[in-house]
This record gives structure tokens, C-alpha cells and sequence, in this order.
């Protein structure tokens, strides 16, 4: 058990996050083009599967979707409910 929580937890939040950081850019990028965009539910969705961090940094980072509630309000809460149960299963 503390092989998967040691070690391949950490890796894969390291990806997911670096992943969301990308998207994040490739969507400012293809919007600054006027080309075909990533969907916001592939974007929340990714940060629902941990890469919360990553699509956080990015908002901010590339000024990117910063004007939208559901992203100013719903990474943020995200970000609070993962911490939240990242401390309650390292407290367990």
C-alpha cells in the first residue's frame, strides 16, 4: 500500500498537474488563433482528476479563463476539496 501512496500518487499528481498546465496553454493559445478549443468539461475534468494545481497555475499564468465563474470559483474549490481529503487520509 505505501508503494502506491509513496510513490505512484506522487507521480501521477506530478503529471496530471504539468498536464493541466499544458492545456491550459494550448487553449490560451488556440483562443489567441481563433481555432478549435479544448472543451471547458475536459478542462474541469482534468482538474477534478488531480490536476487541479496545474489549470490553477495556468488561469493565472497565461490569463486564461479568468473571466469565468465556473473556473474562478470551481478550481479553487477543487483545489480545497483535494487538499481536504488529501489531509484526512494522511491524518487516517
Amino acid at each position: 500500500m505505501y508503494d502506491l501512496i509513496g510513490t505512484i500518487l506522487p507521480v501521477y499528481l506530478i503529471l496530471m498537474n504539468a498536464g493541466g498546465l499544458a492545456i491550459m496553454l494550448i487553449d490560451k493559445k488556440k483562443a489567441c488563433r481563433g481555432a478549435w478549443r479544448i472543451p471547458e468539461a475536459r478542462l474541469m475534468l482534468t482538474a477534478a482528476l488531480g490536476g487541479s494545481l496545474g489549470i490553477w497555475l495556468g488561469m493565472y499564468l497565461f490569463r486564461h479563463k479568468t473571466r469565468h465563474i465556473k473556473f474562478i470559483l470551481g478550481i479553487p474549490a477543487i483545489v480545497m476539496l483535494q487538499l481536504a481529503l488529501a489531509i484526512f487520509f494522511l491524518l487516517s
